[in-house]
């Protein structure tokens, strides 16, 4: 495995202007959202509900979602949503309105959760302006109960927003998972891979495509999982179809 490029708190923000992505390890994350507690909300992870709308008729991705509001330092609820992409930003589930089960009350109350959003509008401020921000969280379980599990089923890929964060927060009894990022428009990419829990890599979406690679059992016939909490912000509201 290929350690991840880890940025310091001084050096990040330069690093997503200049090659647009930046990884953080967990310390430099706690300490730039004020984001205390986070390990607390692992467990949310074992009651995520299966993704029922894969088209290649895998078993293997569990999630929830929100969507809200962050204008300055404060973070607003958005009334519950579809995800929705278009096929140009994922052209194997785009053009699908999902509704993905939400998240948890209790963890969209927490004050690190709270804390951890704001944080990174002040990221996505400081790459694009101050303005308010339209934020959607997934948290993503992928497992190998079926052998092999793919976190980016679609490919390299963007979002189709201003910010993209991943942060890893579980692996489990499993192999590969390895993140892969490349220039949009050139030939550099990087790759490695995640393995501290809540150490995040922030991508500026326009700028870069990115993927995971498939996951498998560390033992034949072993079970394993890989747990992720994607946050993406948008300037000028949600991906939304056209009217």
């Amino acid at each position: 495995m290929f350690s991840p490029p880890l940025a310091g708190p001084g050096q990040f923000t330069g690093l997503l202007r200049e090659q647009g992505f930046a990884v953080l390890d967990a310390a430099t994350v706690r300490a730039l959202a004020g984001a205390d507690g986070l390990e607390g909300l692992a467990p949310d992870w074992d009651r995520l509900a299966p993704d029922r709308y894969l088209k290649d008729g895998g078993r293997y991705r569990r999630r929830r979602h929100a969507s809200f509001v962050i204008d300055g330092a404060q973070v607003r609820d958005a009334p519950a949503r579809p995800h929705w992409q278009p096929l140009d930003y994922n052209a194997l589930h785009g053009g699908m309105q999902r509704w993905f089960e939400p998240m948890a009350a209790a963890t969209l109350a927490l004050p690190a959760w709270r804390a951890l959003l704001a944080w990174l509008a002040r990221v996505a401020d400081d790459l694009r302006g101050a303005r308010p921000w339209y934020a959607e969280a997934h948290q993503f379980r992928i497992d190998t109960q079926d052998g092999i599990g793919r976190p980016t089923p679609e490919g390299a890929h963007r979002d189709g927003v201003d910010l993209v964060a991943v942060f890893l927060v579980a692996r489990h009894g499993i192999k590969g998972g390895e993140t892969r990022v490349f220039e949009l428009d050139g030939p550099r990419g990087q790759r490695f891979t995640l393995e501290q829990p809540w150490s995040v890599l922030l991508l500026d979406d326009q700028r870069v495509i990115h993927e995971s690679t498939p996951i498998q059992p560390l033992a034949a016939g072993g079970h394993g999982h890989r747990d992720t909490l994607v946050i993406t912000l948008r300037a000028n509201g949600f991906l939304a179809p056209a009217a």
